[in-house]
């Protein structure tokens, strides 16, 4: 599963939850995870 996937289906569910106010919480994890997968730290463990 992406995180744009992951992202659909969490906001998807907060709204059949009713749950609005969880959608910006929702999106700014998925760009903070994005952020993290793209550090230059995960390119290599062993440096």
């Amino acid at each position: 599963m992406t995180i744009d996937q992951w992202l659909q289906a969490a906001l998807a569910d907060a709204d059949r939850r009713g749950l609005p106010a969880l959608k910006p919480l929702l999106e700014a994890l998925a760009r903070a995870t994005r952020a993290l997968r793209a550090a230059d730290f995960n390119d290599d463990a062993t440096k």
